[in-house]
Protein backbone atom coordinates (compact mmCIF):
# COMPACT_ATOMS: atom_id res chain seq x y z
CA UNK A 1 0.00 0.00 0.00
CA UNK A 2 1.17 3.52 -0.74
CA UNK A 3 2.64 5.58 2.07
CA UNK A 4 0.35 8.44 3.06
CA UNK A 5 0.09 11.59 5.14
CA UNK A 6 -3.14 11.95 7.10
CA UNK A 7 -4.85 14.96 8.60
CA UNK A 8 -8.19 14.93 10.44
CA UNK A 9 -10.38 18.02 10.80
CA UNK A 10 -11.90 16.62 14.01
CA UNK A 11 -11.89 13.45 16.07
CA UNK A 12 -13.74 10.36 14.83
CA UNK A 13 -14.07 11.37 11.17
CA UNK A 14 -17.10 10.14 9.27
CA UNK A 15 -15.83 11.15 5.81
CA UNK A 16 -12.57 10.87 3.89
CA UNK A 17 -10.89 12.75 1.06
CA UNK A 18 -8.10 10.89 -0.77
CA UNK A 19 -6.12 13.64 -2.52
CA UNK A 20 -3.44 12.85 -5.12
CA UNK A 21 -0.57 15.24 -5.90
CA UNK A 22 0.89 16.16 -9.28
CA UNK A 23 3.97 14.94 -11.13
CA UNK A 24 7.21 15.33 -9.19
CA UNK A 25 5.55 16.45 -5.96
CA UNK A 26 4.55 14.23 -3.03
CA UNK A 27 1.79 13.89 -0.47
CA UNK A 28 2.94 17.00 1.39
CA UNK A 29 1.98 19.22 -1.54
CA UNK A 30 -1.66 19.85 -0.60
CA UNK A 31 -1.51 19.35 3.18
CA UNK A 32 -1.35 23.13 3.85
CA UNK A 33 -4.50 23.76 1.83
CA UNK A 34 -6.71 21.97 4.36
CA UNK A 35 -6.41 24.84 6.81
CA UNK A 36 -7.44 27.26 4.04
CA UNK A 37 -10.71 25.44 3.31
CA UNK A 38 -13.82 26.63 5.11
CA UNK A 39 -15.12 23.28 6.34
CA UNK A 40 -16.95 24.56 9.43
CA UNK A 41 -20.25 23.20 8.14
CA UNK A 42 -18.79 19.89 6.94
CA UNK A 43 -18.63 16.64 8.90
CA UNK A 44 -15.33 15.52 10.43
CA UNK A 45 -13.02 14.57 7.55
CA UNK A 46 -9.89 12.47 7.30
CA UNK A 47 -7.68 13.82 4.51
CA UNK A 48 -5.39 11.17 3.05
CA UNK A 49 -2.47 12.39 0.92
CA UNK A 50 -0.67 9.44 -0.71
CA UNK A 51 2.86 9.55 -2.13
CA UNK A 52 2.97 8.35 -5.74
CA UNK A 53 5.53 5.65 -6.64
CA UNK A 54 9.01 6.60 -7.83
CA UNK A 55 9.57 6.02 -11.55
CA UNK A 56 11.51 7.40 -14.53
CA UNK A 57 9.49 10.02 -16.44
CA UNK A 58 10.13 10.32 -20.16
CA UNK A 59 9.16 13.98 -20.53
CA UNK A 60 11.71 14.85 -17.81
CA UNK A 61 14.59 13.07 -19.58
CA UNK A 62 14.00 9.82 -17.71
CA UNK A 63 14.72 11.29 -14.28
CA UNK A 64 13.24 9.25 -11.46
CA UNK A 65 10.56 11.09 -9.49
CA UNK A 66 7.18 10.55 -7.91
CA UNK A 67 4.62 9.98 -10.65
CA UNK A 68 1.28 8.24 -11.04
CA UNK A 69 2.24 7.19 -14.58
CA UNK A 70 4.82 8.00 -17.23
CA UNK A 71 4.36 11.07 -19.44
CA UNK A 72 5.86 11.21 -22.92
CA UNK A 73 6.42 14.12 -25.27
CA UNK A 74 3.13 15.12 -26.86
CA UNK A 75 0.91 13.58 -24.17
CA UNK A 76 -0.15 17.00 -22.87
CA UNK A 77 -0.86 18.61 -26.22
CA UNK A 78 -4.51 17.62 -26.37
CA UNK A 79 -4.38 13.86 -26.97
CA UNK A 80 -4.97 12.33 -23.55
CA UNK A 81 -5.43 8.89 -25.13
CA UNK A 82 -1.65 8.61 -25.34
CA UNK A 83 -1.38 8.22 -21.56
CA UNK A 84 0.74 5.40 -20.12
CA UNK A 85 -2.19 3.02 -19.71
CA UNK A 86 -0.32 0.41 -17.67
CA UNK A 87 0.91 3.03 -15.22
CA UNK A 88 -2.53 4.63 -14.99
CA UNK A 89 -4.17 1.31 -14.19
CA UNK A 90 -1.52 0.44 -11.59
CA UNK A 91 -2.19 3.73 -9.82
CA UNK A 92 -5.92 3.12 -10.10
CA UNK A 93 -5.38 -0.15 -8.21
CA UNK A 94 -3.30 1.64 -5.55
CA UNK A 95 -6.08 4.16 -4.93
CA UNK A 96 -8.59 1.33 -4.79
CA UNK A 97 -6.55 -0.09 -1.90
CA UNK A 98 -6.73 3.23 -0.06
CA UNK A 99 -10.50 3.35 -0.54
CA UNK A 100 -10.77 -0.16 0.88
CA UNK A 101 -8.70 0.87 3.90
CA UNK A 102 -11.04 3.78 4.63
CA UNK A 103 -14.00 1.41 4.48
CA UNK A 104 -12.20 -0.88 6.92
CA UNK A 105 -11.87 2.17 9.19
CA UNK A 106 -15.68 2.58 9.14
CA UNK A 107 -15.91 5.32 6.50
CA UNK A 108 -18.72 4.32 4.10
CA UNK A 109 -18.12 4.47 0.36
CA UNK A 110 -20.76 7.20 0.02
CA UNK A 111 -18.63 9.46 2.30
CA UNK A 112 -15.37 9.12 0.34
CA UNK A 113 -14.17 11.76 -2.13
CA UNK A 114 -11.36 11.21 -4.60
CA UNK A 115 -9.44 14.37 -5.41
CA UNK A 116 -6.31 15.28 -7.30
CA UNK A 117 -4.25 17.90 -9.09
CA UNK A 118 -2.73 17.41 -12.56
CA UNK A 119 -1.65 13.74 -12.80
CA UNK A 120 -3.38 13.16 -9.47
CA UNK A 121 -6.63 14.55 -10.87
CA UNK A 122 -6.34 12.24 -13.85
CA UNK A 123 -6.08 9.29 -11.47
CA UNK A 124 -9.05 10.58 -9.45
CA UNK A 125 -11.15 10.56 -12.63
CA UNK A 126 -9.79 7.22 -13.79
CA UNK A 127 -10.54 5.54 -10.46
CA UNK A 128 -13.72 7.30 -9.38
CA UNK A 129 -15.66 6.96 -12.63
CA UNK A 130 -14.85 3.25 -12.83
CA UNK A 131 -15.28 2.40 -9.15
CA UNK A 132 -17.99 -0.26 -8.52
CA UNK A 133 -19.36 1.40 -5.36
CA UNK A 134 -21.00 4.82 -5.17
CA UNK A 135 -18.62 7.50 -3.90
CA UNK A 136 -19.39 10.97 -2.50
CA UNK A 137 -17.64 12.84 -5.30
CA UNK A 138 -14.63 13.26 -7.56
CA UNK A 139 -12.57 16.46 -7.71
CA UNK A 140 -10.24 16.92 -10.68
CA UNK A 141 -8.03 20.02 -10.78
CA UNK A 142 -5.95 21.14 -13.78
CA UNK A 143 -6.07 17.73 -15.44
CA UNK A 144 -7.75 15.57 -18.06
CA UNK A 145 -9.23 12.11 -18.47
CA UNK A 146 -6.63 9.44 -19.25
CA UNK A 147 -7.51 6.22 -21.12
CA UNK A 148 -10.43 7.99 -22.75
CA UNK A 149 -10.91 5.26 -25.36
CA UNK A 150 -12.01 2.76 -22.70
CA UNK A 151 -14.14 5.14 -20.64
CA UNK A 152 -17.53 4.39 -22.21
CA UNK A 153 -17.06 0.63 -21.82
CA UNK A 154 -15.64 0.79 -18.29
CA UNK A 155 -17.67 3.57 -16.64
CA UNK A 156 -19.42 2.35 -13.50
CA UNK A 157 -23.17 2.78 -13.26
CA UNK A 158 -22.69 3.18 -9.49
CA UNK A 159 -21.02 6.56 -10.06
CA UNK A 160 -23.02 7.80 -13.04
CA UNK A 161 -24.63 10.46 -10.83
CA UNK A 162 -21.70 11.13 -8.52
CA UNK A 163 -20.95 14.88 -8.22
CA UNK A 164 -17.83 16.00 -10.10
CA UNK A 165 -15.84 19.17 -9.55
CA UNK A 166 -13.59 19.95 -12.51
CA UNK A 167 -11.47 23.11 -12.55
CA UNK A 168 -8.72 24.49 -14.77
CA UNK A 169 -6.61 27.58 -15.33
CA UNK A 170 -7.29 29.37 -18.60
CA UNK A 171 -3.57 30.13 -19.01
CA UNK A 172 -2.24 26.68 -18.09
CA UNK A 173 1.03 26.07 -20.02
CA UNK A 174 1.46 22.50 -18.72
CA UNK A 175 -1.92 20.81 -19.21
CA UNK A 176 -3.72 22.73 -21.94
CA UNK A 177 -6.97 24.41 -20.88
CA UNK A 178 -8.81 22.66 -23.72
CA UNK A 179 -7.93 19.26 -22.24
CA UNK A 180 -9.71 20.08 -19.01
CA UNK A 181 -12.64 21.72 -20.80
CA UNK A 182 -13.00 18.84 -23.24
CA UNK A 183 -13.06 16.41 -20.33
CA UNK A 184 -15.78 18.43 -18.60
CA UNK A 185 -17.82 18.71 -21.81
CA UNK A 186 -17.57 14.96 -22.45
CA UNK A 187 -18.79 14.14 -18.95
CA UNK A 188 -21.64 16.64 -19.14
CA UNK A 189 -22.67 15.12 -22.47
CA UNK A 190 -22.55 11.68 -20.80
CA UNK A 191 -24.99 12.85 -18.12
CA UNK A 192 -22.63 13.39 -15.19
CA UNK A 193 -23.41 16.22 -12.73
CA UNK A 194 -20.33 18.33 -13.39
CA UNK A 195 -19.54 21.57 -11.60
CA UNK A 196 -17.05 23.36 -13.88
CA UNK A 197 -14.83 26.25 -12.81
CA UNK A 198 -12.13 28.11 -14.70
CA UNK A 199 -9.74 30.70 -13.33
CA UNK A 200 -7.29 33.21 -14.88
CA UNK A 201 -4.23 31.30 -13.70
CA UNK A 202 -1.55 28.92 -14.93
CA UNK A 203 -0.88 25.36 -13.68
CA UNK A 204 -1.63 26.09 -10.04
CA UNK A 205 -4.36 26.67 -7.45
CA UNK A 206 -5.73 30.12 -6.60
CA UNK A 207 -7.60 31.55 -3.61
CA UNK A 208 -10.95 31.64 -5.40
CA UNK A 209 -10.52 27.98 -6.31
CA UNK A 210 -9.75 27.09 -2.69
CA UNK A 211 -13.02 28.73 -1.64
CA UNK A 212 -14.90 26.80 -4.33
CA UNK A 213 -13.30 23.52 -3.23
CA UNK A 214 -14.32 24.07 0.40
CA UNK A 215 -17.90 24.88 -0.57
CA UNK A 216 -18.15 21.86 -2.88
CA UNK A 217 -16.67 19.45 -0.32
CA UNK A 218 -19.11 20.72 2.30
CA UNK A 219 -22.07 20.16 -0.04
CA UNK A 220 -21.19 16.67 -1.20
CA UNK A 221 -20.15 15.37 2.23
CA UNK A 222 -23.19 16.80 3.99
CA UNK A 223 -25.47 15.28 1.35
Amino acid sequence: MLETIELETARNPTAAVIWMHGLGADGNDFVPIVNELDLTQAPAIRFVFPHAPMMPVTINNGHVMRAWYDVSFGDLEGNSRRADEQGVRQSQAHIGELIAREVERKIPFKNIVLAGFSQGGAIALQTGLRYPQTLAGVMALSCYMPCGDSFAAEASAANAKTPLLIAHGTDDPVVAYRMGKNTSDLLVKSGYPVEWHEYPMQHSVCLEEVRDIGAWLTRVLRA
